[in-house]
């Protein structure tokens, strides 16, 4: 009886935050946390174009940019990927009510309890050694590969767009594109392997844990389609100039991470 007291009427706390200032927005109930997140723009054009060029500069179809309309599209696109991944079992924030402009979700934390990203999680398991950032590492692979078991691709494979929930299980948010539409299954699979080694590759240098990755990196390779693989490891050769980048902090901890992703990508080379 308490329960039904206190349920909320979904579509009523969609339409009452339409306006809300911001495009996403957290709200905290008394027993459950929620996001309402509205219509927003899409990339900029100048971006498909730069991205664009960089992969027929390389003949690298992993580069090419996958389109994010923004607007309704883009929601739309979001909450129907949402589904698609909730059906299969997989970990992502249940989509409550949708409208053509938005959507409200269920927070992938308990009440009370936050759900860090995994990105954050490695990082904050460096200062615990090796052992326990390639443990969270381990999980994002195997996450990833369940995703690809279960007919799925990723939209942004990073490590900041993955969650690492109360009982251990990685999610995953945001999903307002659909790569899967517009490349071939096995460049989407590549492309969200070098994804994750991108966002993922430092920390394991920094704690000390690239050597043993390198072993954990070359079996999730392994696993990938035939095909897959192919995309992957031609990729990686396209890109093999990076490695005459200097290794100076000077120049910022984005080419840090490329240098520190070479040198993991490499591994399956």
């Amino acid at each position: 009886m308490h329960q039904a007291q206190t349920a909320i009427n979904y579509e009523a706390f969609l339409h009452d935050h339409l306006n809300q200032p911001h495009n996403i927005m957290r709200y905290d109930n008394a027993h459950e946390t929620l996001w309402v997140k509205c219509a927003g723009k899409g990339n900029p054009a100048l971006n498909y174009w730069l991205l664009s060029t960089l992969a027929k500069l390389f003949s690298a179809p992993v580069l090419q940019p996958v389109p994010n309309p923004g607007g309704s599209e883009s929601i739309q696109t979001e909450a129907r990927r949402l589904r698609s991944f909730k059906t299969k079992g997989l970990r992502v924030p249940e989509v409550l009510a949708t409208t053509q402009q938005a959507f409200v979700m269920r927070h992938l934390g308990r009440p009370g309890q936050e759900a860090p990203s995994l990105s954050n999680a490695i990082e904050d398991a460096i200062a615990q050694g090796a052992g326990a950032t390639l443990k969270l590492w381990q999980q994002g692979l195997d996450a990833i590969h369940n995703v690809h078991n279960q007919g799925e691709v990723l939209s942004q494979a990073v490590a900041r767009n993955m969650v690492v929930c109360a009982d251990g299980v990685i999610g995953f948010i945001d999903f307002e594109d659909d790569p899967a539409a517009h490349l071939p299954r096995a460049v989407c699979m590549a492309r969200d392997a070098l994804n994750y080694a991108q966002s993922t590759a430092l920390f394991l240098q920094q704690a000390g844990a690239m050597e043993q990755a390198k072993a954990l990196w070359l079996a999730f390779v392994k696993q990938l389609p035939g095909d897959a693989q192919q995309v992957l490891a031609g990729t990686v050769k396209k890109l093999s100039w990076v490695r005459i980048l200097p290794r100076s902090k000077s120049l910022g901890r984005d080419t840090l991470r490329v240098l520190a992703a070479h040198e993991l990508l490499n591994t399956a080379a």
